[in-house]
């Protein structure tokens, strides 16, 4: 990287980070904090050079704590003589081509003109998706240790209007639901504290609609990620002044951080991205930058795959697995995953309550191992997966019994156990247990390295507060050594096994976060598989999770944790719209159902590059209710697209709404075909032409129901139609 450095006189200066569509303006002056100008639209130099200063607001871009106690601040700290006040100034900048295709990094260094306290604001602009990343990095240059209390990756202040807040909030099993808020007077506050997981309870992520309510397809949003696998804390706060001040970080709730003389610590990235295409325009940018930058793999068609966990949860054996693997095989799959139930000798897992940490194959159940298992894949011409929890371990273990150490529990204090009255989580800043866990990954690959898939699950948060590994003064690093030793890990598994392909999975969706991608190639949405259910998950999720990464199967009816019953077109059609893949015991299906399943993994295996890379676009909300839900994937070139039309109620003398497209060609013609199509009779406008325009300004008019034969016929409806432009 070619670096420009730049000293600041003290005339005020522009510093300007731009990508392809968007401008983030400061005005830095040596000895005075930066400020905050513009982020929006991408602006030309004449609009530079006439750009209106901001009134009536504070725009420090880093605001400390001390000298303006009632404001909120990004960085508050003690230093080591017990002063609580900080103050931060400009003291050069610099800028420089960096050499992944044209994306630069401009660096602000900031200095406290009475301690040697340096923090760089770094800005990274992706210039062709329209994301920049901010983080902040604090150097302590005190004699002794000074204590951060607060340290936000970053603040920007939005000019209050009518501006609306979308976040998403959920729990296990009902995760990612969207609520739509208008931002008002006082705090919003959102934050995680389970300490493994953090996508649980609410999300990492946010989007700012700044002129009114939230359109898909126009309007003016700011879209913004903290790519962070910890606890954060995201916080809007709205005072007498005329801005909104967005700040977003790690949490610093019992995280106090002891800054060592000449350490520094390195703030998460904050991930930013305006569009003035609506709520889907800023979805677009962040699944390309995501794709692009941060995913593993995520230019990497996903296997179509068969898990088996709905089909036979713990009750894992030999025959079964080659019957599973033979059915999926027949349908089409490429992918057999062996869920939980597999491992423990001592202590064989037959339920929850054991054998974490015993990552040691139960003979009883695999007596040829995974050797067996390898060889039955082989023969059915499947690859083959395999489920692990590696960060926790059960008091029923082995492992335990020689480790009673390695896990997280407050001093003096009787461990709290989680899942099965027995779970426990290993204590990550400590490096032995590093080791250990990278060593279940390392060990299963060494002995078998044809695994092409493992679902590393997390099924517990942090609940007692303590570290067996940490100094009893430095307690409060137990959260941020956490996840500073799961990052270790995993960076080590990556660099040993580039290829492997690895799901996060944490009780469902509680790792569905840009800190954890880099390393994981998708995520478990969530353990509940019901389409309808799904529907509204998975909305929320697309905000800023790319398709690729969405995990949605195809599971049995009455559904395993709603009871639901729903069409198996219906779960179908739900399923293709994320990575598809199934949750079934597929001896249980009729044929009927396996020909249906048969042929749309068929069918998917054609859209697959639409849907996994193409440009997402949502079209009609399930959270509107309206009776239905629609959104389309299209290519780049603009020359495929697939369109999802599903109802989500059913009533006589119902009154729908015709969905109109988006993101076609104008000016092209598409040929319409439906794909996993039951009913007797085709769509009228099957295999016919229609122009881009007419899509757009006009739509396709769809029957309400499926009319199949009477005897399949539901209460469920629902539409996949793929458009090719001639």
């Amino acid at each position: 990287m070619a670096l420009c450095l730049a000293f600041i006189t003290a005339r005020s200066e522009q510093v300007v980070v731009q990508t392809k569509s968007t401008s983030l303006v400061l005005d830095v002056t040596k000895g005075q904090q930066p400020k905050y100008i513009y982020f929006g639209q991408r602006l030309s130099a004449q609009e530079l050079q006439h750009l209106q200063q901001p009134v009536n607001g504070r725009m420090e871009v880093y605001p400390a704590y001390g000298l303006n106690t009632p404001a909120e601040a990004a960085l508050a700290l003690r230093h080591a003589d017990g002063n609580m006040s900080t103050a931060l100034v400009c003291d050069y900048y610099e800028q420089g081509e960096v050499v992944d295709e044209g994306n630069f990094v401009t660096c602000i260094t900031l200095k406290d003109p009475a301690y040697p306290i340096k923090v760089e604001l770094n800005y990274k602009a992706y210039v062709n998706e329209d994301v920049i990343e901010a983080w902040a990095a604090i150097t302590n240059g005190e004699k002794q240790t000074v204590t951060l209390t607060t340290f936000a990756s970053a603040m920007l202040p939005i000019r209050r209007g009518d501006v609306w807040l979308s976040h998403f909030y959920g729990s296990w099993a009902n995760e990612s639901r969207l609520v739509e808020e208008p931002l008002t007077a006082g705090q919003k506050v959102i934050v995680n504290k389970d300490g493994t997981r953090n996508s649980h309870t609410d999300h990492a992520e946010v989007m700012f609609s700044l002129d009114g309510k939230g359109r898909e397809n126009a309007g003016d949003v700011i879209g913004a990620a903290l790519c962070y696998s910890g606890n954060y804390r995201l916080k809007v706060v709205t005072d007498d002044t005329e801005y909104h001040y967005f700040f977003a970080g790690i949490n610093e709730d019992n995280s106090e951080y002891h800054l060592k003389k000449g350490e520094t610590f390195q703030t998460p990235a904050l991930a930013l991205s305006y569009s003035n295409e609506g709520l889907s325009g800023v979805s677009r940018n962040f699944h390309k930058w995501g794709r692009k930058y941060k995913l593993a793999h995520g230019d990497r068609e996903r296997k179509i795959l068969l898990n088996s966990w709905e089909g036979v949860y713990f009750d894992i054996n030999q025959q079964g697995m080659d019957q599973m693997m033979h059915d999926i095989a027949s349908m089409g799959g490429e992918l057999f995953v062996m869920d939980d139930g597999w491992f423990g000798d001592k202590y064989p897992r037959k339920t929850d309550n054991s054998s974490l940490g015993d990552w040691v194959v139960d003979k009883n159940k695999l007596p040829e191992g995974i050797e067996g298992l390898l060889r039955d894949a082989r023969k059915n011409g499947v690859k083959f997966g395999i489920w692990i929890e590696p960060e926790m371990a059960n008091t029923t273990s082995e492992l335990y019994e020689a480790h009673p150490d390695w896990i997280v529990k407050a001093p003096k204090r009787d461990a709290v156990l989680g899942r099965g009255g027995t779970q426990v989580v290993l204590d990550l800043g400590n490096p032995k247990v590093q080791d250990f866990v990278f060593s279940i990954v390392d060990n299963l690959m060494t002995k078998y390295p044809e695994i092409d898939y493992i679902k590393w699950d997390a099924n517990m948060a942090i609940m007692n507060h303590g570290s067996q590994y940490l100094t009893m003064n430095d307690q409060s690093h137990l959260y941020i050594e956490y996840h500073r030793g799961f990052a270790k890990v995993c960076e080590r598994i990556r660099e040993k096994y580039p290829d492997l392909t690895i799901q996060a999975c944490a009780s469902g969706g509680g790792r569905a976060n840009w800190g954890v991608l880099p390393w994981f190639d998708e995520f478990w949405v969530s353990d509940n598989t019901d389409a309808l259910q799904r529907i509204y998950m998975q909305w929320g999720t697309s905000y800023f999770f790319p398709a690729i990464a969405m995990a949605s199967h195809i599971s049995a009816t009455p559904n395993h944790t709603v009871f639901r019953t729903t069409a198996l077109k219906y779960r179908i059609d739900v399923a293709m719209s994320g990575r598809l893949g199934m949750e079934i015991q597929p001896k249980n299906m009729t044929d009927d159902e396996k020909e249906l399943c048969r042929k749309a993994i068929a069918e998917y295996k054609q859209i697959r590059p639409i849907v996994q890379f193409g440009n997402i676009y949502r079209l009609v909300s399930p959270y509107d209710k309206k009776g239905l839900a629609s959104m389309m994937y299209v290519t780049d070139q603009q020359d495929k697209a697939v369109w999802y039309w599903w109802k989500t109620e059913s009533f006589q003398n119902e009154h729908l709404p015709r969905v109109k497209m988006a993101g076609l060609d104008a000016k092209r013609m598409y040929k319409v075909h439906e794909l996993n199509r039951i009913d007797l009779k085709p769509l009228d406008c099957e295999g016919k032409t229609f122009s881009g325009a007419y899509l757009m300004s006009h739509g396709l008019d769809v029957p309400y129901r499926n009319e199949p034969e009477w005897s399949k016929k539901s209460d469920w409806a629902s539409r996949v139609l793929l458009l090719e432009a001639l």
